[in-house]
């Protein structure tokens, strides 16, 4: 395939009860993108957020245009990949940037994915914080093992040649994350795993491009024990089934 880069970005944002950091991270986002040059579009997927993420959603497709901001919201809480294949259906970009909206990922990361996709015609481009100079600030030592476990036994499991698994900000081609999101069978926490097993299954390319991840300032963490548990299960089915 001769290499194409982006011609224009189709941000997924998934929301639940995020109405103080959505106008944030959204004007971050079209900021960035602004000063690259990039042609993007933000697709703002809310699960009924009961905290008015809604309306500011609302708010922001008046001051940015219906044509950059697309609120495209859902009844309840469906999860995560549910929620992109939901947006995905709305995506006009030739490639699609998944990310968290609670200012986790910085979007000034975005950039620097889509050089790295260009310079080696990548499939997907994932941030790493455990590679380079990336790395997790406001975590406290029981996040930090959880999450390095995760990925620790990930990686003996499954050999997946990335080296974050757990992670949720990335650029796919936008056929390839569709081709991803038909096989992958996973929800929460073990979703974004599965995700980039699958590629390597495929035979996708994937680069990767060191950020640092900082816990959010706002809300609630989404990780419970609940998740880590279905994270164990999820990885020991993909183990069994690839």
């Amino acid at each position: 395939m001769a290499a194409r880069g982006p011609e224009r970005v189709s941000v997924l944002l998934p929301t639940y009860n995020e109405r103080d950091n959505l106008p944030l991270v959204v004007w971050l986002l079209a900021r960035t993108f602004s000063d690259s040059g990039i042609d993007f579009e933000i697709i703002i997927i809310d699960d009924g957020s009961p905290d008015g993420t809604q309306e500011i959603a609302q708010q922001l497709e008046k001051i940015y245009g219906s044509d950059k901001i697309l609120l495209r919201p859902r009844p309840r809480k469906l999860g995560l990949g549910t929620a992109y294949i939901h947006g995905m259906k709305y995506a006009t970009g030739n490639f699609i940037v998944i990310m968290d909206a609670d200012l986790s990922h910085h979007p000034k990361f975005i950039p620097e994915f889509i050089r790295k996709q260009k310079e080696g015609n990548f499939d997907i481009v994932s941030g790493t914080r455990y590679k380079g100079n990336g790395g997790v600030y406001g975590w406290d030592l029981k996040r930090k093992l959880i999450s390095r476990g995760a990925n620790f036994l990930t990686q003996v499991l499954l050999r997946p040649g990335a080296s974050d698994l757990t992670g949720s900000f990335r650029l796919y081609r936008k056929e390839v994350l569709q081709k991803l999101m038909e096989k992958c069978v996973s929800k929460g926490y073990v979703f974004q795993m599965e995700m980039i097993v699958r590629a390597r299954q495929l035979g996708y390319t994937i680069g990767e491009v060191p950020i640092s991840f900082v816990d959010r300032v706002y809300g609630e963490s989404k990780l419970g024990g609940n998740e880590i548990v279905s994270f164990l299960k999820g990885l020991l089915t993909l183990f069994a089934t690839t």
